[in-house]
């Protein structure tokens, strides 16, 4: 599994989390967990710690499960998408945690298995859920969506300009047959690229982002997440979140933003208790992971990585 999945700014993430996660019991959620290449360097680490790993990937969960066995009962693993992370502290009991990490988008294993529809360089079916219960997929999407929804989730999810062009083509393409597979869809969004915007690079990646994207609802979920993760943070608790596109660092970034300045009117002589910063930030904007990182990791290249530590309790 090792060889499968090297966690990405492993080292940074442990560095940030570490003043929280010192004292006996301290839950910690892993919100991603992935093949758990994170969780068990935690759990490692930190060995009078509490882990709480959620995944809405199963087979993922399943191969987790049993690296992560040799922890015993310091690991609690669930199947369930990551904004539901009161739910789950609820029904384990659990009031307020030192920690959470995110690592979002696609995983290592989701994007090496061709067979789910992830990667526009390999042909396969195009499903691209992250979990397998759920109903809606990509081949769904381009099989009902009308063009004016194409359009709007190929611009908004994937920057795309030439979103106009895609959702037409594919419209008209559906009539003739079902799109159903990665290499029908890239042929018929190579067919609609002018030729010089196919040497600026391979039109489908973003196409097939904005896919995934909806397909997994995961701006939303995650405008759900942060807050809910922050919120259940104990004083001194922190979050770290690593994003791989600008979409998810808005989020992220406008979150901690928010919560990291002072709400007191402007002119009040004295900052009173309710009007002080949530959070403060520990990274001075997004860090980048650096050269050596990516030479040994390059899933890290985009990576931009936030953390931040709760200072007070919400009004």
């Amino acid at each position: 599994m090792n060889e499968l999945h090297i966690p990405v700014l492993l080292e940074r993430c442990l560095e940030l989390l570490a003043p929280a996660l010192t004292a006996p019991g301290a839950v910690v959620v892993d919100a991603t967990l992935g093949l758990g290449g994170h969780a068990e360097a935690m759990l490692e680490r930190f060995d009078r710690i509490q882990l709480v790993g959620l995944d809405r990937d199963r087979h993922a969960l399943e191969l987790t499960r049993e690296r992560l066995a040799p922890f015993g009962e310091r690991a609690h693993l669930v199947h369930t998408v990551y904004d539901e992370v009161p739910r789950v502290l609820a029904e384990l009991g659990i009031a307020r945690i030192a920690g959470v990490l995110f690592d979002l988008g696609v995983s290592s294993m989701q994007l090496d298995e061709a067979a789910r529809g992830f990667s526009y360089s390999q042909d396969a079916p195009l499903d691209m859920r992250m979990d397998d219960t759920a109903e809606l997929t990509a081949a769904r999407i381009l099989a009902e969506y009308d063009e004016a929804d194409l359009r709007r989730i190929f611009w908004e999810y994937g920057d795309e300009k030439l979103a106009p062009r895609y959702a037409r083509r594919i419209v008209e393409e559906r009539r003739t047959a079902p799109i159903e597979t990665s290499a029908r869809l890239v042929a018929i969004i190579d067919a609609a690229t002018p030729a010089a915007a196919r040497r600026a690079g391979h039109q489908s990646k973003r196409v097939f982002q904005a896919l995934r994207i909806e397909v997994n609802q995961e701006l939303a979920v995650l405008e759900r997440a942060i807050p809910a993760a922050i919120d259940a943070l104990e004083v001194g608790g922190r979050i770290v979140v690593m994003s791989y596109q600008s979409l998810e660092d808005r989020i992220v970034k406008r979150e901690f933003q928010t919560r990291s300045i002072s709400t007191a009117p402007r002119g009040l002589p004295v900052e009173l208790p309710e009007h002080r910063p949530e959070l403060k930030l520990l990274t001075r904007g997004a860090e980048l992971a650096d050269d050596e990182e990516r030479a040994r990791n390059p899933r890290a290249t985009p990576v931009r990585l936030r953390a931040a530590e709760r200072l007070r309790e919400a009004a």
